[in-house]
């Protein structure tokens, strides 16, 4: 280690803050590759008497150095929170379980009894997960209040093992007569979508202690919602659920009004941007204003609520003494609609608790309510669809069932490229066959770039970590990309130009939309800068603008930490 190394390190170790049995490396920015480069991090671990808090955040460790980090915290029986967000920047995800079974090891050995664990922000994916599995199920954390899991692409594989295991943590300390007694629980940004999500409401239901549940931006639909819903219902002390921009639609709605009627505690909602709609939000208002009398905060922001609905959710707050904040911006009330909605407020001397209104999409059409059902009838189809030949068959009488192996069976209908590039879906994609990458490269002129752009985003806009459909849109891509830059007429400078604009990265003149996320995109550039037809030139435009700050790109950071990783290693 090189001498100004090691003068920098003790630099920023001068800073560590030592005081209530917390040693804290929080935010300095240390690269701790080996174990030469950790001495000093462990000199100050073993010298720390009474170590019950350990804060690593904003650091980065390597493999090596957590073996040796890992050894000095086998003598610390006494360490309780683990505050471990943002630890591995910049390394391998391969990297990543390795670290933590160090680091989990020790602490079982140790003795350790935690009450909080932080790994948010740390892009490990499912793999990480089994990386403190073994932790999760042993007794450092039969006693665990708060575990805390926010944007670390999980997945719907990653959710199911940590259900698992905190279903083994529950079932073995309840053996030694100490039940799990859970708390706080955070994952949000972490694509757990409904089988990830049915899956931990699972251990939820079991549990029943929570107290405070954090699951934003996780792609979950109704039937997810449904079955935390019925989970939330079990943990009679909870105090703050924020399920903030999943798909509830009416029927996740409902059944979270339902279980909002047997909650005692709660002080905050927080359902912005989950589309529960008219019908939903009035069912949510009927179970606020029968009870809840602890709500401090409700939050339905961007769900295309209309006015009387609206108005609806305002009657319901009247008796809510405790109430600071009513959040209904973003819906569908129209000018008159927020007059109205600020004078109920007036009239119960609460104007102050509303939010802002200055993103109200103004008052639509009636015609929205038929297509709303029309949607949500479509939707109920799909799903039968779906169950058929399973719970729902059982239910049919002789007869029924006579008739129906009589019938014919409908076929889907036929898809082509137009349709697919049209109304893109992984189901759509898969069912053009086989040969689905070569009809679209030979649909698409290559000539005109805007048309490759956009030709591309549609089909990334599908992508999911499913086998099927991830190899589908690779292979799909592949064909596309490589017929492009092979030909001597594409511009490919003006095609990670338009890219980088489509994408939202990039200002330009004219008024174009960009992607409503970038997940799909970011992880089908990371399969297609490392594939022998992507021009090298390209990777450094590419790295400057995915590495410049973005809300787009930091909502989706799982795909853009993986996306950086490739571009620093071409």
């Amino acid at each position: 280690m090189a001498s100004e190394d090691i003068t920098k390190l003790a630099e920023s170790l001068a800073k560590t803050k030592v005081g209530g049995g917390q040693l804290s490396f929080k935010g300095q920015s240390l690269k701790l590759n080996t174990a030469e480069d950790a001495e000093e991090v462990i000199s100050q671990i073993e010298e720390f008497d009474g170590l019950e808090a350990l804060r690593l955040e904003g650091n980065t460790v390597g493999v090596e150095a957590a073996k040796v980090i890992a050894k000095a915290l086998e003598k610390k029986s006494e360490l309780k929170r683990c505050h471990w967000s943002d630890m591995f920047t910049g390394r391998l995800r391969s990297e990543i379980p390795p670290a933590l079974i160090s680091l989990g090891d020790a602490l079982i050995t140790a003795g350790a009894h935690l009450v909080e664990l932080d790994l948010s922000d740390n892009a490990f994916g499912p793999d990480g997960v089994r990386g403190f599995e073994a932790l999760l199920k042993s007794p450092a954390c039969y006693t665990l209040q708060e575990l805390k899991l926010n944007n670390c692409g999980m997945g719907i594989g990653g959710g199911k093992i940590l259900a698992a295991a905190l279903k083994e943590c529950h079932r073995k300390s309840s053996a030694q007569g100490k039940p799990l007694a859970l708390k706080i629980f955070v994952a949000g940004r972490n694509r757990l979508e409904n089988d990830g999500a049915t899956a931990l409401a699972e251990a939820f239901g079991i549990i029943g202690t929570l107290e405070e549940v954090h699951m934003p931006q996780n792609g979950i639909n109704h039937p997810g919602i449904t079955a935390l819903a019925q989970a939330f219902a079990i943990n009679p002390l909870l105090r703050v659920i924020n399920l903030n921009d999943n798909t509830f639609t009416e029927k996740g709605a409902m059944a979270m009004a339902e279980t909002l009627k047997a909650l005692r505690q709660i002080e905050v909602i927080n359902f912005g941007d989950c589309l529960v709609r008219s019908k939903g939000a009035v069912a949510i208002a009927d179970a606020v204003k029968e009870g809840l009398h602890k709500l401090k905060e409700l939050n339905l922001s961007f769900c295309e609520i209309k006015r009387d609905a609206a108005l609806t959710v305002a009657e319901a707050i009247e008796d809510k003494a405790e109430l600071e904040k009513l959040d209904l911006n973003g819906n569908c009330l129209g000018e008159e609609g927020c007059e109205q909605l600020q004078e109920i407020l007036e009239g119960f001397n609460m104007a102050t608790v509303l939010g802002s209104l200055s993103d109200d999409e103004g008052e639509e059409e009636d015609d929205d309510d038929e297509e709303e059902e029309d949607e949500d009838e479509e939707e109920e189809e799909q799903q039968q669809l779906k169950d058929r030949g399973q719970g729902e068959q059982e239910s049919l009488t002789p007869k029924k069932r006579i008739d129906s192996q009589d019938s014919i069976p409908v076929p889907s209908p036929p898809v082509d490229v137009a349709t697919f590039l049209a109304f893109p879906s992984p189901e759509k994609l898969l069912r053009l066959g086989p040969k689905c990458s070569v009809l679209i490269a030979q649909e698409t002129d290559t000539a005109d770039v805007e048309k490759v752009v956009t030709t591309l985003l549609r089909i990334s806009s599908v992508f999911k970590d499913e086998a099927s459909v991830k190899t589908a849109v690779h292979e799909t891509t592949d064909a596309l990309m490589r017929k492009a830059f092979t030909s001597a007429t594409f511009n490919s400078d003006a095609f990670v130009t338009r890219l980088l604009i489509h994408m939202g990265l990039l200002k330009s003149e004219e008024k174009i939309k960009a992607v409503p996320s970038l997940y799909g995109i970011l992880m089908t550039l990371n399969h297609m800068v490392q594939q022998d037809y992507f021009p090298k030139s390209l990777s450094p435009v590419l790295l400057a603008f995915v590495t410049k700050p973005n809300r787009a790109l930091e909502s989706c950071s799982f795909a853009h930490h993986t996306l950086l990783q490739t571009l620093h290693q071409l």
